[in-house]
């Protein structure tokens, strides 16, 4: 049973999240409507892939919303090939794309279609998703495909904004620079108030310093098996997990701690761990070369970070992955244990 040792005003319900699954398709993907009371802001794919030298490329797109408001992000792409050492932003391949302030979007059938405007400048661009599919086309970059995992959905309830976040993800593979590749993505809507714009302004979560840590990953297997989900740990009640695999098994919670390890002078984890409903560990494994620095004192304010999660002694040998995410040191290092700048 939670306990509250401070009673908050009407209205707040100390960052209690609500979390579950989604059935995905293309309308709902494609609707406009609002949720509790919150506008849709913007699409957002993400993902990481890898070569047959292991070699990270990782990208994200904006897909604003007709009454949407705009952060920073247009289109990011990074990749382990620009120093050898970490995902960097790649400035000339990430110039020659379109920056598509306002995409087109279609819907036929069951398919959502969104896309760069015919006449903008830049390399075109388009992204299809249904209940089964997906692709994403990057003229000059990248040409990716894939299958369906699971929808997930969480709602955080505020006085003033609230937050409602969808997320679907994908097990994709293709061609980048040229290269096979295959890895995961997700492609996530937020609804927030009036005005709100996620990790920019409005944000419950973020411009308050809440969390402290916040992941979406996919594990697919050698053996066939996967695991995938998203979770977040924060201050005062916040926090949820779901946790998906290849059986059909959906399981949620809201009791859920973390722990967090920052290398020394650094924003980057060296380690991380959450434990959820008291008995079931899971730790991530970051890549050596998984730190996106180009964020550091840009935007995302966060420390994005790539690598790997597993449950605590699952042996299974991993055949590709995504795990983006993010910490904030200044945030803390665990519930209710407030951090500080470097």
């Amino acid at each position: 049973m939670r306990t509250f040792k401070t009673v908050p005003e009407r209205g707040d319900f100390g960052y209690q999240q609500l979390i579950g699954p989604h059935k995905v398709s293309g309308p709902a993907m494609a609707g406009t409507r609002g949720f509790f009371g919150l506008h849709l802001s913007k699409s957002s794919p993400f993902g990481s892939v890898r070569d047959e030298e292991g070699n990270i490329y990782s990208f994200v797109r904006s897909v604003l919303a007709p009454n949407g408001t705009p952060n920073p992000t247009k289109f990011i792409y990074q990749s382990t090939l620009v120093d050898g050492k970490h995902l960097r932003m790649d400035q000339e391949r990430m110039a020659a794309q379109a920056t598509t302030p306002m995409p087109v979007q279609t819907l036929e059938g069951d398919t959502v279609r969104w896309s760069s405007q015919p006449d903008e400048p830049g390399n075109p661009w388009e992204i299809t998703a249904s209940s089964e599919r997906l692709t994403w086309k990057e003229e000059g970059l990248f040409e990716l495909e894939g299958k369906l995992i699971g929808g997930l959905q969480w709602y955080l309830p505020g006085v003033e904004w609230g937050t409602f976040y969808v997320s679907q993800l994908w097990d994709i593979a293709g061609v980048c620079e040229g290269r096979p590749v295959k890895g995961a993505m997700a492609l996530d809507q937020f609804y927030m108030a009036e005005g709100g714009a996620i990790h920019f302004q409005k944000d419950l979560v973020v411009n308050n310093k809440m969390h402290v840590i916040w992941w979406s990953f996919v594990t697919v297997y050698k053996d066939g098996t996967w695991d995938a989900g998203s979770f977040m740990v924060g201050h005062d009640n916040l926090g949820y997990a779901i946790f998906m695999n290849e059986k059909g098994e959906i399981r949620t919670t809201t009791d859920i701690e973390g722990a967090t390890v920052h290398k020394d002078g650094s924003y980057f984890l060296e380690s991380a761990r959450i434990v959820l409903e008291g008995e079931e560990e899971w730790e991530f494994l970051p890549d050596p070369k998984g730190e996106m620095i180009d964020f550091v004192g840009g935007f995302p304010i966060t420390a994005q970070q790539e690598g790997r999660w597993r449950r605590v002694g699952d042996a299974r040998e991993p055949d590709h992955w995504l795990a983006w995410g993010e910490s904030d040191r200044r945030n803390g290092s665990a519930r209710n244990v407030r951090g500080a700048d470097l």
